[in-house]
């Protein structure tokens, strides 16, 4: 029976057979990857340069942008990169890494975004004790927390998947590698370890849902029972992208690993890993600068700044 010791590297998925269509999506992907660049670096530049920004909702989109930057980052260069040079490999080491990151990532996020909706339960529920209790000693430590639990989560799924024996190959039927498709490679009594470990993670994931849920229903009780329209209308700003983030990242995660196995495919599955790990790292900082004014305000002043910096230093030039 072959181990992982003996497999030196995983095939990847490709997105297409032929070369126009891999160069095409190449083109694609590459686009999504410079938006996703593009918008989270504006909000980190955003919220660390402008003073009016150093709030705690601000604090956690900061670290939100970071994890979105670092969970694209984690999958589609090295997918771009195999597209251009025509191959499907990625080391064991490799593979590994790109397992771990991503775990981590994706688990901080979830962690933070259950974080922002208590942010918000606070704010509209209970203002009157925001500052004590969502002040910057419990931010610190609320996300601390949520990268510690993301890095310990990762070390735990990482450590359980790549100590199992591979003896199916090394075909990773996905453009990056993941648990799931991994595996799919152990013949190994192992594999149940893993599997509980899962469970074990669900039935946490499912604890920060229910957590999620009931303060939005408090949240919207709350804005329901505010007389005036314009605070109203402030509140729905604050709570509704928070609200559609959840909603894209838990979606598509629900329906990539709960659907049901007879309408899996190859190609569905490359779809759906797409609109988990792609989209929404690209999609996140869209919809958050969308409704809010503050944040659209500082960008509008940095952008501002910018080319105006930009032009002097030309004319500068010029007259040298």
């Amino acid at each position: 029976m072959a181990n992982s010791s003996s497999v030196s590297q995983f095939l990847l998925l490709a997105f297409a057979d032929t070369r126009e269509l891999q160069l095409l999506h190449f083109g694609l992907f590459l686009g999504i990857y410079l938006a996703a660049l593009l918008g989270n670096g504006l909000i980190l530049t955003a919220v660390v340069c402008d003073h009016r920004l150093h709030t705690p909702m601000y604090f956690f989109l900061l670290n939100l942008a970071l994890l979105d930057l670092g969970c694209i980052s984690t999958t589609l260069p090295k997918a771009m990169a195999n597209v251009l040079w025509d191959t499907r490999a990625i080391s064991y080491q490799g593979c590994a890494a790109q397992v771990f990151f991503f775990v981590f990532l994706v688990g901080a996020e979830y962690w933070f975004l259950t974080i922002m909706a208590y942010d918000r339960y606070v704010a509209i529920c209970k203002p009157l004790h925001y500052g004590s209790l969502v002040g910057s000693r419990a931010c610190a430590q609320m996300a601390a927390a949520a990268w510690g639990s993301g890095f310990l989560y990762s070390v735990l799924h990482t450590t359980s998947t790549f100590s199992l024996p591979l003896c199916q190959g090394n075909a990773v039927d996905q453009f990056f590698c993941e648990i799931p498709q991994i595996l799919k490679l152990s013949c190994s009594d192992a594999y149940f370890r893993e599997v509980g470990a899962l469970v074990c993670s669900v039935s946490l994931a499912f604890g920060c849902f229910v957590f999620i849920v009931f303060s939005y229903v408090q949240i919207f009780r709350a804005v329901l029972s505010i007389p005036s329209k314009q605070g109203r209308h402030k509140a729905f700003s604050m709570c509704l992208p928070h609200l559609a983030v959840l909603s894209l990242f838990l979606s598509t995660v629900m329906f990539a690993y709960l659907k049901p196995p007879s309408i899996s495919s190859p190609s569905l599955d490359l779809l759906v890993a797409v609109l988990y790990s792609v989209v929404p790292p690209a999609l996140n900082p869209l919809i958050y600068s969308m409704r809010n004014q503050e944040l659209k305000h500082a960008l509008w002043i940095l952008m501002t700044r910018c080319f105006s910096e930009a032009i002097n230093f030309h004319s500068t030039s010029a007259d040298d």
